[in-house]
C-alpha cells in the first residue's frame, strides 16, 4: 500500500465513513455530530464526531480516535492493513492490487424483539412528521407504524419498507433500520415508467411527494448512500433519472457514480434546494414560510 493511498483513506471525512456504512447523525451541536453507536445497540446517542478534527469517542465504552481506530471497531481487529482496505472499500476507493476484501464487520447482537408492524394513524408518530412538514395522508400511503422491543422495553417509529424485507425506523428519539438494509422502489405504476427519481432517504421521497415534484416517474430511495451498488441493477432500464440527493460531499460522490454509468441520462435536481443541506429541509423552510404568510394575511 503506497503512502499517498493511505493518505487518501486518512482524508475521507468521518460523517462520510458512517453514511456509506448506513449510519447517521442523531443531531448536530456546534463541530459535534451525535450519533447511536453504530456497532453496538443503544436508545440515547453516546458516539461522538469531532468534525473539524475528525476524532470520534465513544462515552459508553470510553474509546475513540480517528478513521483508521474506527474501522477496527467494526472489524473487531487491529492490523492496520485491514482496517485501510475496509476503508477503502466503503468509499469505494479503486487501489492497484486489492482484492475485494473477503471479510464483513463483526454484527452486533440483534436490537430488535417482537418487531410489529401496524397501520400508520393519528399519533406522536404523525405529529412528528408534520413537524418535518410531511402531512399525514402522504406518510400514512407510504409508511407504517413499527412497534418493537430493545432489551425488554417496547418503543415505536415511523417505518418505511425497503426491497429485502426490513424497515427504515424513524422517530423523534430513533433513527437506524431494522435489517436487512436495501433501497426501496417505490412504482408509479404497474408498467415500468421513463424516468426515476433518487432519493437519499425516504424523509426526502416523502418531501418529493408533498412537493408535488415526482410526477409520473418511478422513485428509488437508497436508504443509504452505501446502496448505490444495489441501485443501478434497477435503473439500467430507465431513460431519465433525477436526482434529489444531499448536497454534501457524500451526495455529490453518489451523483458522480451514477453519472459515470449513465452519463447524460442523469440529471442533478437539487439546485431546487438551492442553500439547503437537504429535500426535506427546503419543504421545513417553505412550510413555515407559508405559515407566516398566512398568519400575515389573518392578522390584516
Amino acid at each position: 500500500m503506497e503512502r499517498t493511498e493511505i493518505d487518501a483513506v486518512r482524508r475521507m471525512p468521518l460523517a462520510d465513513f458512517l453514511a456509506r456504512l448506513g449510519h447517521e447523525p442523531v443531531r448536530r451541536s456546534g463541530n459535534e455530530l451525535w450519533y447511536l453507536a453504530p456497532y453496538r445497540g443503544e436508545r440515547t446517542p453516546s458516539f461522538r464526531v469531532n468534525v473539524a478534527k475528525q476524532l470520534w469517542y465513544d462515552f459508553g465504552l470510553g474509546n475513540g480516535g480517528d478513521i483508521f481506530t474506527l474501522a477496527g471497531e467494526f472489524l473487531q481487529s487491529d492490523d492496520f492493513r485491514t482496517q485501510a482496505k475496509f476503508i477503502a472499500e466503503a468509499a469505494n476507493m479503486t487501489v492497484t492490487g486489492w482484492e475485494k476484501p473477503a471479510y464483513f464487520p463483526k454484527p452486533t447482537e440483534p436490537v430488535f424483539e417482537d418487531v410489529e408492524v401496524a397501520p400508520l394513524f393519528r399519533s406522536p408518530l404523525t405529529e412528528y412528521l408534520e413537524e418535518r412538514g410531511i402531512p399525514i395522508g402522504v406518510a400514512s400511503r407510504h409508511c407504517c407504524r413499527l412497534n418493537y422491543g430493545v432489551r425488554g422495553k417496547r418503543y415505536f417509529a415511523v417505518g418505511f419498507p425497503n426491497m429485502a424485507g426490513g424497515y427504515e425506523a424513524r422517530s423523534r428519539f430513533f433513527k437506524g433500520c431494522i435489517p436487512p438494509k436495501s433501497v426501496s422502489l417505490v412504482k408509479a405504476k404497474d408498467t415500468t415508467a421513463d424516468e426515476c427519481l433518487v432519493f437519499e432517504g425516504f424523509m426526502d421521497f416523502l418531501s418529493a411527494l408533498t412537493l408535488g415534484v415526482t410526477g409520473n416517474a418511478d422513485c428509488l430511495v437508497l436508504n443509504s448512500v452505501a446502496n448505490v451498488g444495489k441501485a443501478v441493477e434497477l435503473l439500467d432500464g430507465y431513460r431519465r433519472i433525477g436526482c434529489f440527493l444531499d448536497r454534501d460531499e457524500a451526495g455529490r460522490r453518489t451523483l458522480d457514480t451514477l453519472a459515470k454509468r449513465y452519463g447524460a441520462r442523469v440529471t442533478d435536481r437539487s439546485s431546487l434546494y438551492d442553500g439547503c443541506k437537504d429535500l426535506n429541509e427546503y419543504l421545513q423552510q417553505t412550510t413555515k414560510k407559508q405559515k407566516n404568510n398566512h398568519q400575515k394575511i389573518e392578522e390584516k
